[in-house]
Formats: C-alpha cells, structure tokens, sequence
C-alpha cells in the first residue's frame, strides 16, 4: 500500500513518519523531547512502583507518588511527523511509522 508523501517546493519528496510508541523502559524523563514538540503530542506521567500512571500537573515535584517519570504519546493525532523527538531523545525511545495513504 502507497505511504502519504509530500511534494516540498524544491521538488524533493518527503513521507513524513508519525510517532506510534515510545520505549517507556528506555525513556529517562528528561523532557527534551517533550521541549521540541510544539503540537501537544507528548505528556510527562509518573510510574508507581505497581505500574499504576500517574498524571503529573506542570511544575509537579511530589517525587514520593512515583518511582520515575516518563514520556507518553498523549495526542497521536497532534503529530506532523517531523520526527523532531526522535532526533534530539538520547535514548532513541522512539517508533515512528508511515501512514498509508
């Protein structure tokens, strides 16, 4: 099946790749990724010790809920497949995939 693809105005073909998971074992919080995006695609949660996810409030420091903070795909559909988070996580978390056209 044909994958959506861009012509840019130079000529040049683009098939952009939309973010589909993120490696929550692998991911650190740092929020870079999350500093780069500015379609609301991802959001920063907490993990419990029992797995449970915590929703973190911006400027949250209540560290003793969680046992780690990591990134989430909150608005999938916000994504214009730039792959900006891809390249600026140090910890390569990320799945990015074509979308059929």
């Amino acid at each position: 099946m044909p994958h959506l693809t861009i012509t840019l105005p130079d000529g040049r073909s683009w098939t952009p790749k939309f973010v589909a998971s993120i490696d929550q074992e692998k991911c650190i919080g740092c929020g870079r990724c999350f500093r780069v995006c500015g379609r609301n695609v991802l959001q920063l949660v907490g993990i419990a010790d029992s797995g449970e996810v915590i929703t973190l409030e911006l400027g949250e420091d209540d560290d003793d809920e969680y046992e780690k903070k990591v990134m989430t795909v909150a608005n999938q559909m916000n994504c214009i497949g730039c792959e900006a988070c891809a390249k600026i996580c140090p910890k390569k978390c990320y799945t990015h995939q074509e979308m059929d056209a």
